[in-house]
């Protein structure tokens, strides 16, 4: 499938997204929003793919919302609040809950809709060019892709108020002194870390992974008894799967497991 707004390629059970639109620093348009979320539909069919990484290529990651294309649409109210949550839950919503993990691999600046792309995918790397930011408040508006509700719950409450209130970005070094971002590397050992720990999760049983990423996502929306029962009710669904069975037998015969993601 040809698209125009991104790259995809695979390599050793892994998807690579590139987003490309390096004239405009890949910021986000309806198209390029469009394109992302049909390769993830594809990849999602796509037994072969275990882990995605989602990058931007050396000179930026995504520098937000395309503003020309935004501010030529004008919408009532009522017609801009139903866009906007549509917009949440089929673009953003699509990247956090999508079954296979998603590391984002940042290299120069993710702002805006930018930052909050990688905010919604599971593991963050960045290059020490790498730059985050969420500046609406500076256009009079908030981040409204998830940025107040995810932001907070990665860094803490207080950092993240500092930073959207302020509109202030922070470096590579900032993001992981507060936890926004897993490791920094050199640009030019980018993606060679962010495969590192791609092909590292692919090895590990698919339904195991799968499963530890709904615990987790659907725990951080529960109090700690319903995360408890929630994360009961996943294990208890894998006792039976073929890789469990297979991961305790090869363990015991002291041999590299077999997984099928069954």
């Amino acid at each position: 499938m040809n698209y125009e707004t991104i790259l995809y390629e695979k390599e050793e059970g892994i998807g690579i997204i590139t987003l490309n639109r390096p004239k405009a620093l890949n910021a986000i348009t309806f198209q390029l929003k469009e394109e992302v979320s049909s390769v993830l539909d594809v990849i999602e069919k796509d037994f072969e793919v275990k882990v995605v990484i989602l990058t931007g290529g050396t000179r930026a990651f995504c520098a937000g919302a395309d503003i020309k294309e935004r501010s030529g649409r004008t919408t009532t109210q009522p017609e801009y609040y139903f866009s906007q949550r549509k917009t949440h839950f089929d673009f953003y919503g699509k990247l956090e809950h999508f079954e296979k993990p998603i590391i984002a691999a940042v290299s120069g600046v993710a702002v805006g809709g930018g930052c909050e792309i990688t905010l919604a995918c599971d593991l963050r790397i960045a290059s020490e060019t790498a730059r985050f930011g969420t500046p609406e408040v500076k256009l009079g508006a908030i981040p409204a892709g998830g940025g107040t509700q995810r932001l907070p719950r990665i860094v803490g409450i207080t950092k993240a108020k500092e930073l959207i209130f302020t509109g202030d970005f922070v470096d590579a070094a900032e993001a992981l002194r507060i936890g926004l971002v897993n490791k920094v590397v050199p640009v030019d050992k980018l993606m060679d870390e962010a495969k590192a720990m791609a092909r590292k999760i692919a090895d590990h049983p698919p339904l195991a992974v799968r499963f530890a990423k709904r615990a987790i996502n659907a725990g951080m929306q529960m109090d700690l008894v319903s995360g408890l029962d929630y994360e009961t009710y996943c294990a208890t669904l894998l006792t039976t799967s073929e890789d469990r069975i297979e991961g305790f037998k090869a363990f015991t015969e002291k041999r590299k497991p077999v997984y099928k993601g069954r």
